[in-house]
């Protein structure tokens, strides 16, 4: 095995390691590590098995064999930009939707402390009402 092939599978293997440690310490979550555990373990396959990435290559008309690697890498960073995309987007509507939430509940209370300052509403059925509301689906 050369020197390259070595270095190769080090990386993967190290690669590997890191995302298994960063999901065990909760600073990847699981849907992500699964497109970064793949791709340790294609490069741990390829740099064992030099002759399938030659194989692939000329099935793909690559006479180049590492350009399929670099192909594959180009693919695998707009996925995963892909994959963020998503995930912002979700997390975007999800913030706003909060962002409204607390609005609401704002402007909630504000009027109870208004009804309350007025004495229309007894001071302590102001939280009374707040809690009960909050829990009211719909509201």
């Amino acid at each position: 095995m050369s020197p390259v092939q070595l270095l190769a599978i080090a990386a993967a293997l190290a690669l590997l390691g890191a995302v298994i440690e960063l999901v065990r310490r909760h600073k990847l979550s699981e849907e992500y590590s699964l497109i970064w555990i793949c791709c340790a373990v294609v490069v741990v396959i390829f740099a064992i098995q030099r002759s399938w990435l030659d194989a692939v290559a000329a099935t793909l008309g690559i006479f180049y064999p590492p350009a399929l690697l670099l192909l594959g890498l180009g693919g695998f960073v707009l996925l995963i930009a892909l994959a963020f995309s998503v995930a912002l987007s979700r997390q975007r509507r999800q913030i706003e939707q909060l962002v409204e939430e607390i609005a609401i509940l704002e402007a909630r209370v504000r009027a109870l402390d208004r009804a309350a300052s007025a004495g229309s509403v007894p001071a302590g059925e102001v939280i009374t009402r707040a809690a009960h509301e909050r829990h009211q689906p719909g509201h």
